[in-house]
């Protein structure tokens, strides 16, 4: 029986402005207040885990360490099946310590060369931690294909080359609220409200 969630405040195991932007928006409904890794100075844990779920929990449990709060992490990436699952959990990694995306996006179309199977799915897993050592773990995956060069400017990270299946448009064009809708993230996330927050 998976865990309620009923504490007040809640830290985002994240120093990405992007992905505290959308975390945020999704956890508003249910009046918790939420705060960043980043504005609480906690540094990011080294990622050492080999699944997005391990890495997941591995940032709640060490926003959870540094806060006394609960945390919600995510770790999620592109796997492209061309590419064998790359960059997967090293999505981050392939943007450099500059973590410029356009370059990433870059080595993935470079990566991919005339390859025909241009299929690839976001990933996201999502884990929640309290202080007294307890997680829950949700994942959520949306499919679609990569298209070159990279349009749209709406999103972040890889959205700019990915279009989702029984779409003509890229995350990178789809309007914020749409993408919210249907994304990995999205998806991870209706799992942990079901289950945690309902």
């Amino acid at each position: 029986m998976p865990r309620h969630f009923a504490e007040k405040r809640l830290v985002i195991a994240s120093h990405n402005p992007g992905k505290i932007r959308e975390i945020g928006d999704l956890v508003r409904p249910f009046d918790v207040e939420v705060v960043s890794a980043g504005d609480l100075n906690l540094p990011e844990p080294e990622e050492t885990e080999t699944t997005f779920v391990g890495n997941a929990v591995l940032k709640a449990q060490a926003a959870v360490e540094g806060s006394g709060l609960p945390a919600l992490a995510d770790d999620s990436g592109l796997a492209v099946t061309a590419l064998g699952g790359d960059p997967g959990i090293y999505s981050a990694r392939w943007a450099g310590p500059a973590k410029d995306f356009a370059v990433a996006m870059k080595k993935v179309q470079d990566a991919l060369g005339d390859a025909e199977d241009r299929s690839a799915k976001f990933v996201c897993a999502l884990a929640l931690a309290w202080p007294d050592g307890h997680v829950e773990s949700f994942e959520g995956e949306v499919h679609g294909a990569l298209s070159w060069p990279p349009r749209g400017a709406k999103g972040f990270g890889y959205d700019p080359i990915f279009i989702p299946d029984g779409f003509q448009i890229t995350f990178g064009e789809m309007e914020p609220e749409k993408k919210h809708g249907m994304s990995h993230r999205a998806l991870a996330f209706r799992q942990m409200v079901d289950a945690c927050f309902a």
